[in-house]
């Protein structure tokens, strides 16, 4: 895969490639408790990029995936990391997936719902994170219930509590941490949705550079680095995309 200077300059127009970074989803980042750097996945990958432009990086961070796709769409970032959605998709050109990712719904331990086709009542509230995959996707998807929008996916749970809500949506590992903490919660026995978590960049960089950044997916899938960032930073419940040539 080679880069010719104007694609460079498409990626990087500053001199400095600015990756968007959500801490919002556990899975592909977190920050370090004592020096504050984030890692992760999708760290990992965007450190990658940028050695394959020969160009510094940036961390742009964020604390929720909302925050994250306006950044890259309004060019304050120059790619990122997304759950693939129509919606974010009129102004993100995304790669095809690198990571497969599982949304469940929690409840109490003593909630009377047993199954998700029981989700969509309009006595059950859901809390999911704002703008987030879950929101987006249950936005269109649930006719009945009513959605609440806690600020981060990390908060869900917090609020789920706090406000005394009958449903919480999100990342099955977050969800499966969080309820292991409290106590009394449990996760339905089916995942509701398979978010695809892809990589982006504004359509107003050009199609070079969307069928570029689509390239390199695809060489991180095929040569073993994103399984070995998986396993490197211990991720458990995701699974690497299938290669798409």
């Amino acid at each position: 895969m080679t880069l010719d200077s104007a694609l460079v300059h498409a990626f990087a127009p500053t001199g400095t490639l600015r990756a968007s970074i959500n801490l919002g989803n556990p899975i592909l980042a977190n920050r370090d408790t004592q020096s504050g750097e984030p890692f992760g996945v999708s760290v990992d990958l965007a450190r990658a990029f940028a050695e394959r432009l020969d160009v510094p990086l940036e961390l742009v961070v964020f604390d929720a995936a909302g925050k994250s796709v306006e950044a890259v769409s309004d060019e304050r970032a120059d790619f990122g990391f997304f759950a693939v959605d129509p919606k974010r998709g009129e102004t993100i050109a995304f790669t095809e997936p690198y990571v497969l990712i599982e949304g469940f719904y929690l409840v109490r331990d003593d909630s009377p719902v047993r199954s998700n086709a029981e989700i969509d009542q309009a006595h059950n509230r859901v809390v999911v994170g704002k703008g987030s995959a879950y929101d987006l996707f249950l936005t269109r998807e649930l006719k009945a219930a009513q959605i609440v929008r806690a600020p981060t996916s990390p908060a869900v749970v917090q609020t789920f509590l706090d406000e005394k809500l009958e449903v919480a949506a999100g990342v099955k590992q977050q969800l499966e941490a969080d309820a292991a903490k409290v106590g009394g919660l449990r996760l339905l026995d089916e995942r509701f949705m398979v978010i695809r978590q892809a990589m982006g960049v504004a359509k107003s960089r050009g199609e070079a550079a969307a069928a570029a950044l689509g390239a390199f997916v695809e060489d991180m899938k095929r040569s073993g680095f994103v399984a070995a960032a998986l396993e490197r930073h211990g991720i458990r419940g995701a699974s690497v995309a299938p290669c798409q040539d």
